[in-house]
């Protein structure tokens, strides 16, 4: 697993505009069950409405963020790359967070769904963040 993981890592250090269209691929998503699927089927969940709406509404700013990354960088990815992360790696805390506020209303798949949310988007932000220090560390970047 550990190899899969350092390919992955090579192939992206080498297109990373791939990243970007993962990350933005994900963030939509997560915007549309969040904003879909949770918020119309809530008694499944748990999680209340404004909520959704929140994170669903953060989840399409990352979307916005990363695609226009796609689309219009060239060069000098790495500060990009270290943005998206790290407002990933927030978006996770705070997810985190209101899984905990919000516990003892939510139902056990409510619960499992963010769980979920919060390891693959963790795992994206592992690899972005290696993709990153990869380019740097290469000198793929101009300058940084």
């Amino acid at each position: 697993m550990i190899n899969s993981v350092t390919k992955i890592i090579n192939y992206l250090t080498g297109k990373p505009k791939i990243l970007f269209l993962i990350d933005s691929l994900g963030a939509l998503l997560t915007a549309f069950f969040l904003f879909i699927v949770l918020r119309n089927f809530n008694e499944y969940f748990g999680m209340p409405k404004t909520i959704l709406i929140y994170l669903s509404g953060i989840a399409a700013c990352f979307c916005i963020y990363s695609t226009c990354c796609f689309f219009f960088l060239t060069k000098y990815w790495t500060p990009f790359i270290n943005g998206i992360s790290v407002a990933n790696l927030l978006y996770c805390i705070v997810t985190m967070a209101l899984l905990i506020f919000y516990y003892p209303q939510l139902t056990v798949i409510g619960t499992t769904y963010f769980l979920l949310e919060i390891t693959i988007i963790s795992g994206i932000v592992y690899l972005e963040l290696n993709v990153a220090r990869r380019i740097k560390k290469s000198r793929i970047d101009d300058r940084y």
